[in-house]
């Protein structure tokens, strides 16, 4: 018997899989069987080695996110060299930190832009290329703990990431009856490049690390069996969720 978490004969399309949460998705999608093609401005050769030894096809399709110009080749450019693509995951994103008072237009921009608006036409232009082909899509978007929060420092990020929440009910609302699920990750505090500056301060990675109930930062692994059940057909049933993967600090 199959099992319902099996990736087998899928293709994923993963971006910012070059490192973190990303990478760690891209991975655990291979191992359950999906081929990858992964998106970003750097090459992912560490993500390529560590896909391809799981046995998996893997492609590397280059793209700016920051704007909407290669959204359209993205697809089109996974499709060609795989064959398919049954999943999307939403993950490249950028933070910028600054007070709010002193918050630049080019800052909010760049951060909206890149979190909230690729991500809506990607999903936009993957919802079309299933549609087109009369077949089941899965899109997994990397939310954040700022989808329900207002965080510190980050007015561009918790705009964007409450967005997104917003954004996936409201897709899941026009697409499920359509064959397409859409739901997102609510990432905890990882430990990644965008927490960096968190974990360097001695004050606040005390203080985060004293509410987070598994007493630990997460790693961007926890991550990745969130991803593979949200893509696999264990979760055909369910559309617009924001599954907190947070070592239980929304709980507290």
């Amino acid at each position: 018997m199959t099992s319902p978490f099996s990736l087998a004969g899928k293709v994923a399309i993963v971006t910012g899989a070059n490192t973190g949460i990303g990478q760690a998705i891209a991975v655990s999608l291979a191992e359950a069987g999906a081929d990858i093609a992964a998106v970003g401005r750097t090459a992912p050769t560490e993500t390529e080695g560590l896909v391809k030894a799981t046995g998996r096809r893997f492609v590397s399709v280059s793209a700016d996110l920051s704007s909407t110009e290669p959204v359209a080749r993205v697809i089109a450019e996974s499709v060609g060299a795989l064959g398919r693509a049954d999943i999307l995951v939403n993950n490249a994103g950028i933070i910028r930190r600054a007070d709010a008072v002193e918050f630049s237009e080019d800052d909010w921009d760049a951060v909206i832009d890149t979190n909230l608006k690729s991500v809506f036409f990607l999903s936009q232009a993957f919802a079309k290329h299933c549609f087109t082909n009369a077949q089941a899509g899965k899109i997994v978007q990397i939310a954040s703990l700022l989808s329900f929060q207002g965080g510190i420092r980050v007015p561009s990020y918790a705009a964007a990431k409450s967005g997104l929440a917003g954004i996936t009910k409201a897709l899941a609302n026009e697409w499920a009856a359509k064959g397409v699920n859409v739901n997102a990750i609510a990432p905890g505090y990882i430990e990644t490049n965008n927490t960096e500056a968190l974990r360097a301060d001695a004050n606040r990675s005390r203080d985060i690390l004293a509410r987070i109930p598994a007493g630990r930062w997460g790693e961007a692994r926890d991550i990745g069996g969130a991803a593979v059940f949200l893509a696999s057909a264990a979760a055909n049933y369910v559309h617009g969720a924001i599954l907190p993967v947070d070592g239980g600090w929304l709980a507290r």
